[in-house]
């Protein structure tokens, strides 16, 4: 299925960004649909299984479909194809995280982009002063 797909450039090492996408904790302060996560396995990786909270209170199970260590994961809700996540370095100190989500679900982009702009505030947060 055709997948579709929002970025944003951030000044924050990739590896700023791609522990907020996989720290379970912080999917709420980015997530505008998440209230809560809780995984059932270690840690997320392919295969990794867990429930969420959305923003609403309806609990849903997910499993992790695909995870490339510091640069992809992504997911199915409810036995849905979800989000993708993407971090790619586009230098030591700034990356690009992107979004995609399968076409029929295309208006989520909106989501997508207010848990871009929200990463953006997170990963400046997280700078040492």
């Amino acid at each position: 299925m055709r997948t579709v797909w929002v970025h944003r450039d951030f000044d924050a090492p990739a590896e700023r960004l791609w522990d907020l996408l996989t720290d379970l904790e912080s999917w709420p302060e980015w997530g505008p649909t998440i209230r809560s996560a809780d995984l059932r396995d270690q840690q997320l990786e392919a295969g990794a299984v867990g429930t969420i909270t959305t923003a609403i209170g309806v609990e849903a199970d997910f499993e992790v479909t695909a995870y490339d260590e510091g640069s992809r994961w992504a997911w199915r809700v409810a036995g849905i194809p979800a989000t993708d996540h993407v971090v790619r370095s586009l230098d030591t100190a700034r990356c690009r995280v992107g979004f995609g989500v399968p076409w029929p679900a295309a208006p989520y982009l909106a989501v997508c982009r207010v848990a871009l702009h929200r990463l953006d505030r997170l990963s400046r947060e997280d700078e040492a002063p």
